[in-house]
């Protein structure tokens, strides 16, 4: 699918704020309502825009220990990666998971109530037999910087990244 400069201006306009009215959207982009909202529908429809959500501070909850780990698997067959992925898809505190190429197979982003819980998942996740050669952990201290994907700037139309 190809996008244009309206596609992108709606792509960032939905991720920075994902209950935008189709008015007030349509507005930003420069569209009328009705052609602003089937661009959008055309969006979700392929693929572009998979969910709509908002982010929460877990620490303005509670207390939380995150961690980012990477893990090393004993085997590389496929269905080694099948099964560790399997398991991990199954565990909430695992809010994210990368296969990464390098001297890891994986990084996942760990969210649990404390350390102590952080390490009985990682014991369960060993005792399961799941091919873990090895893992290393990270404690986030502090989380200097997230954001959402920057549409603007690796997506502009001068790129050609979007053609």
């Amino acid at each position: 699918m190809k996008l244009d400069a309206i596609d992108l201006r709606i792509l960032e306009a939905v991720q920075n704020d994902g209950r935008i009215t189709k008015l007030a959207l349509a507005e930003k982009v420069g569209l009328s309502p009705t052609p602003c909202w089937l661009r959008l529908r055309k969006l979700e429809k392929a693929g572009i825009i998979t969910s709509y959500h908002a982010r929460v501070s877990p620490r303005r909850i509670a207390p939380v220990a995150s961690a980012m780990v990477e893990i090393t698997l004993s085997n590389h067959r496929q269905t080694d990666f099948e099964r560790f992925e399997r398991a991990v898809a199954a565990i909430p505190e695992i809010t994210c998971c990368w296969s990464v190429g390098g001297g890891v197979d994986y990084i996942l982003k760990v969210v649990a109530t404390d350390i102590d819980a952080y390490q009985r998942l990682i014991d369960g996740l060993l005792d399961r037999e799941l091919g873990i050669e090895r893992y290393f952990t990270y404690i986030v201290t502090k989380t200097v910087k997230e954001t959402d994907l920057p549409i603007a700037t690796i997506f502009a139309p001068e790129t050609g990244a979007i053609s």
